[in-house]
Order: structure tokens, then C-alpha cells, then sequence
């Protein structure tokens, strides 16, 4: 991919996974819009990276979508990278869910983490093929290919967003744009709720190694556990899917 000189779309920017991918961009020599649900997160990282262009837009609604690519199509028609990064975690028991009054509360991850991404590809792909270059990077994660069971839905989802990576990545190989999937370990940041991670890889060692890899070329980039996910057998990944869960589900029973 390149590296410098593009006008970068980060959805989810303003804190975590996504931010840090936002402060490589703009060391690298890009200009970047990072958009997200909270005006305050939003006015923190512009508080650090002034050059920073935000916008409040929540991707779990279609009229946001719609309206945050035509205003970036407006205001910065330039934009030639997309960086489908927001997601939501949620972790429950199937049986304890009460679906039935509050079925929203649970697809709203489904929205957050496959609606939005699809609809932002199938919207934008068709504005970078007017460009001489275009790249688009879909956070996948770890847990596409080795499903954590309390968080059955996000583990689905992200198993989705690998599928449609891949079909994506085909249907645009004759065209000038990339297609790149990012997939990351557990990192130390708020998804899911703040400290539930905090066991896992800190946020800038994880995006330092997702650049290094983005710099060799590579259209699949894993780190650590997801890493080793990606290319397990399907023994080795009932194994670990089995192991996970015996050693989590009392934090959720």
C-alpha cells in the first residue's frame, strides 16, 4: 500500500485501534478524517494532531453513512483510503439474553460491525475506481477464525468481515484499489467496556508491527495470536476455541 500522500477515512478514530492508526497516517504525510459517535473523543484527538479533521457520524445508522460519504465526497473529494475500523464487543449467555424487549441492544453490534463496513465498501469502492490509486483496510480480528464463545455475535461478525474481505479483495483485483485486512490479538483499549483488556498487546506496539506490514506489501495482517489464528488447522482451532471458553465463561454465567 502507499503510504504517504492520501486522504485517509478512519471510521472509529478518535481513540484506540483507530486513533493509533490515525497518528502513523499523519507522521507518514497524510491527511486524515476520523469520524465517531462522541464529539467529545473526537475534540481529544484533535487536541493532540490540531491537523486532524473530525466528524461525528454513528455508522450503526444507515442516514449517517449515506451522509458521511457525501460529505466526504463534498468537502474532501480527495479521499482515496478507507479504514473500516469501528466495531462493538458485547459478551453474554445465549440463555441469560433477553432478546425478546431488547433485541436492539444486540444488533446493534451486528450494525456496528457488518452493516456499516459492507455499506461503506459497496459506497466508496465505486468513488476510488475514479482514482489513481485507492486502498480499503477492514479491521477483521483474531476472533474471525478462532470464535470466542462469550461474545458470540462479535466473533460472528468479524468471521463476516474476513469473507467479505476476501470476496471484496477479488471482484477489485483489474482496479487501482487495495484491499487489505487487518486482524488483531486482544489490544489494550476500551472494546467492550473499559479494563477488559487491559491484559492484552499495548495499542502502539500492535499498530507499529500492522505498519510494517502494510510497508512489505501484505494484504492480510495479523499480530500475535491472531496471527497464528489465521493459518491454524481445524483441530487446532476447536482446541483453542474449547480452551478459551473453559477458561472465560464464568465471567459471563
Amino acid at each position: 500500500m502507499k503510504l504517504t500522500g492520501n486522504t485517509v477515512l478512519i471510521t472509529g478514530g478518535a481513540a484506540g485501534i483507530g486513533f493509533a492508526f490515525a497518528e502513523r497516517f499523519i507522521k507518514a504525510g497524510n491527511k486524515v478524517i476520523v469520524c465517531g459517535r462522541r464529539e467529545a473523543k473526537l475534540q481529544e484527538a484533535k487536541g493532540k494532531y490540531p491537523e486532524l479533521i473530525t466528524r461525528v457520524c454513528d455508522v450503526t445508522k444507515e442516514s449517517d453513512r449515506l451522509a458521511l460519504f457525501d460529505w466526504v465526497k463534498d468537502e474532501h473529494p480527495d479521499v482515496n483510503v478507507l479504514v473500516n475500523n469501528a466495531g462493538i464487543q458485547q459478551r453474554y449467555h445465549v440463555l441469560k439474553a433477553n432478546t425478546k424487549e431488547d433485541w436492539s441492544y444486540y444488533s446493534q453490534e451486528i450494525a456496528s460491525n457488518i452493516e456499516a463496513p459492507f455499506h461503506l465498501c459497496m459506497l466508496f469502492a465505486p468513488y476510488f475506481t475514479n482514482k489513481e490509486y485507492g486502498a480499503i483496510l477492514n479491521v477483521s480480528s483474531g476472533l474471525a477464525f478462532t470464535p470466542m464463545a462469550i461474545a458470540p455475535i462479535y466473533s460472528a461478525t468479524k468471521a463476516a468481515v474476513h469473507s467479505f474481505t476476501m470476496s471484496l479483495r477479488h471482484q477489485l483485483e483489474n482496479t487501482a484499489i487495495e484491499v487489505i485486512e487487518v486482524a488483531p490479538p486482544a489490544v489494550n483499549t476500551d472494546l467492550g467496556g473499559v479494563g477488559l483488556h487491559t491484559f492484552g498487546t499495548p495499542v502502539d506496539e500492535f499498530a507499529d508491527a500492522i505498519f510494517k506490514g502494510i510497508e512489505e506489501g501484505k494484504t492480510e495482517i495479523g499480530y500475535a495470536r491472531a496471527e497464528k489464528a489465521m493459518r491454524m488447522s481445524r483441530d487446532e482451532i476447536d482446541e483453542t476455541v474449547k480452551a478459551m471458553y473453559a477458561n472465560m465463561k464464568n465471567t459471563i454465567l
